[in-house]
C-alpha cells in the first residue's frame, strides 16, 4: 500500500495525519508539497490534512484548492482512488468542487476545540466500514470555519443517496443538519470535520478514530 498526504504552507496535521497512516497500516506514505504538479503512481489513498492552509486567506481553503497539486488530486479522485480531507482538508475538497456544500464561519463566531460525539450514518463505505451503522463514536475537532452548508434540495440529495458519514449528536458548529462528514457520489472521496487522526490510541483519550484506517486497508486489500 502506498499513501500520499499532501502539505501546503500553513498545514499543521500533515505529519499527525502521515504517521497515523504509516502506524496503522504500514503504508509507505509521501508528503507531496502542493506546488508540485504530480503524485506518485499507483496511490491506494490520498490524504489532505487539517491546518490552515495560506492563513485561511479569502476562505479556508479556496487558495489550496487551486494549487498546482490539486489538478493530480482530482484526476486520481476520477479514477477511484480513494481521497480522505479532514478539517482543512474538508474545506480544500468543497471548493476544489470534489464535495459538495461549503464551510462557513461556526454559528457561535468561535474556535471549537473538543472531543465530540458523533453518529455513524453510513458504515458501508470504504471509509467507515470499521464501524457500526448507528454507533456513537468521540473523535476530536478544532476549527473556526467547519458550519456545513448546502441548499435544501443538495442536503436532501446528500441524506437520500446516503452521503452522510458522520453527524454530530449534538450542535458543535451550527452545520446544516449537525452533518460533521460528507462522501461523493462514487464512495471515494470523504470530507470530515473531526480529525480521526488525532484518536487512534488510548493515549490520546479513545481509539475511535484508528478504526477508520483500519476498515480502509481492509477494504484497499
Amino acid at each position: 500500500m502506498r499513501a500520499a498526504v499532501i502539505q501546503f504552507p500553513g498545514s499543521n496535521c500533515d505529519r499527525d495525519m502521515a504517521v497515523a497512516i504509516r502506524q496503522i497500516t504500514g503504508a509507505q506514505t509521501d508528503v507531496i508539497w502542493h506546488r508540485d504538479s504530480a503524485l506518485p503512481p499507483r496511490l491506494d489513498l490520498i490524504a489532505i490534512p487539517g491546518g490552515f492552509s495560506y492563513g485561511d486567506y479569502l476562505r479556508s481553503g479556496a487558495m489550496a484548492a487551486r494549487s498546482p497539486i490539486m489538478q493530480a488530486v482530482i484526476a486520481a479522485a476520477a479514477r477511484g482512488v480513494p481521497v480522505l480531507g479532514v478539517c482543512n482538508g474538508f474545506q480544500i475538497l468543497t471548493e476544489a468542487g470534489l464535495l459538495p456544500g461549503a464551510l462557513m464561519r461556526n454559528g457561535g463566531i468561535r474556535f471549537v476545540c473538543r472531543t465530540v460525539s458523533l453518529m455513524v450514518e453510513n458504515s458501508q463505505s470504504i471509509f467507515t466500514s470499521g464501524y457500526d451503522q448507528g454507533e456513537k463514536i468521540s473523535i476530536p475537532v478544532a476549527h473556526h470555519d467547519g458550519n456545513y452548508f448546502a441548499d435544501a434540495a443538495t442536503l436532501d440529495q446528500i441524506e437520500g443517496k446516503g452521503r452522510v458519514a458522520f453527524r454530530y449528536n449534538e450542535p458543535v458548529n451550527g452545520s446544516a443538519r449537525n452533518i460533521a462528514g460528507v462522501l461523493n457520489d462514487a464512495g471515494n472521496v470523504l470530507g470530515m470535520m473531526p480529525h480521526p487522526e488525532r484518536m487512534i490510541e488510548s493515549i490520546h483519550g479513545g481509539s475511535d478514530g484508528r478504526r477508520l484506517f483500519e476498515g480502509l486497508i481492509r477494504q484497499i486489500a
